[in-house]
């Protein structure tokens, strides 16, 4: 059974840092597409970031590329969203999610996927 639990949300001045961690079980890591998604009010979720399936690459949404970095430690089982340089537009609860994959996918391929196993959330603010 795939479990993902988010921390590290928070409320936060704009320009400033927040660090996501994602610990995940149930499954072999690495054969996953793991990606980091947001939820404003009144929006559609979205995509962020993704690691690819087996190989590690990264994918980020134009919106956060070059101020948000995805990364995971094998040894911890954990997902992790650094982001910086943080807008108000940042605000929304932001989701770890997972998607089983017995083959090769990019982290491009993964942004695009119906992620089936999904955390609960945790809310970043930014003023």
């Amino acid at each position: 059974h795939v479990q993902l639990v988010e921390s590290g949300g928070g409320s936060v001045q704009a320009g400033g840092s927040l660090r996501l961690s994602c610990a995940f079980s149930g499954y072999t890591y690495s054969g996953h597409c793991m990606g980091w998604f947001r939820q404003a009010p009144g929006k559609e979720r979205e995509g962020v970031a993704t690691v690819g399936a087996y190989l590690g690459n990264t994918y980020y949404a134009d919106s956060v590329k070059g101020r948000f970095t995805i990364s995971r430690d094998n040894a911890k089982n954990t997902l992790y969203l650094q982001m910086d340089s943080l807008k108000p537009e940042d605000t929304a609860m932001y989701y770890c999610a997972a998607y089983p994959s017995s083959i090769y996918r990019s982290a491009s391929t993964c942004f695009t996927l119906p992620y089936n196993y999904w955390g609960q959330g945790t809310q970043v603010t930014v003023s």
